[in-house]
């Protein structure tokens, strides 16, 4: 596995009081309406029963206005939900790692050979399944070759150069643009290295309790 002290840091360049409040307005949007699909009314049908007018309860849905405390609790009653339920998408934690080009965090991993760089590009903090993509560049030809062994999945996408890479007792002669998609829990490795540099990227995901 990964020895990470140090994570890229999360970047949101986007965030302000202008679009929080949009995201907002949408989140809610989007509650009302799917709670309303599943009863199975009309927007005419719920904005009658809610005591509003449709182009108002229209607006709604479609996040393009801030619907007033009076107008949630009624709709609140109306589709017998909890007043929160509407904020239960905004409330929720969406995780974003944003890495410039050449600032991946550089890292090593049990086995790392000179000439072998693993940039971790970015990861995951929620959730129950853990992301970890890299970026590994071979530029060095070595006669011991690392192998590697751990819980979960495996995604390769060669970028450049040409890796005779092993999982288990086969071996895959990946050229730029191939692909291997694998179980982690075989030992695998670089075999051979047959033109460099080789570029690919590594995307290991696994349940965050393993």
């Amino acid at each position: 596995m990964s020895d990470k002290k140090n994570k890229p840091k999360f970047q949101n360049p986007h965030r302000s009081a202008v679009n929080e409040t949009r995201f907002l307005e949408e989140a809610i949007g989007r509650e009302v309406k799917r709670y309303r699909e599943k009863l199975g009314l009309t927007i005419s049908e719920l904005a009658k029963a809610a005591d509003m007018s449709a182009g108002m309860l229209s607006k709604i849905e479609n996040g393009a206005t801030s619907p007033s405390l009076s107008s949630l609790q009624a709709l609140s009653k109306t589709l017998a939900v909890p007043f929160t339920a509407f904020f239960k998408t905004y409330e929720e934690i969406r995780d974003a790692t944003f890495v410039k080009s050449g600032q991946g965090l550089t890292i090593e991993r049990r086995g790392t050979r000179a000439g072998h760089q693993y940039q971790l590009l970015g990861h995951s903090t929620h959730g129950p399944t853990m992301v970890e993509p890299y970026l590994i560049t071979l530029t060095a030809e070595t006669d011991v070759f690392p192998s590697f062994q751990h819980p979960g999945m495996e995604f390769l996408y060669m970028l450049e150069g040409n890796v005779v890479y092993r999982h288990g007792e086969k071996t895959y002669d990946m050229h730029a643009g191939d692909a291997l998609f694998f179980d982690a829990e075989a030992p695998h490795g670089p075999e051979e290295m047959r033109k460099l540099p080789a570029r690919y990227l590594s995307i290991i995901s696994y349940r965050r309790e393993e």
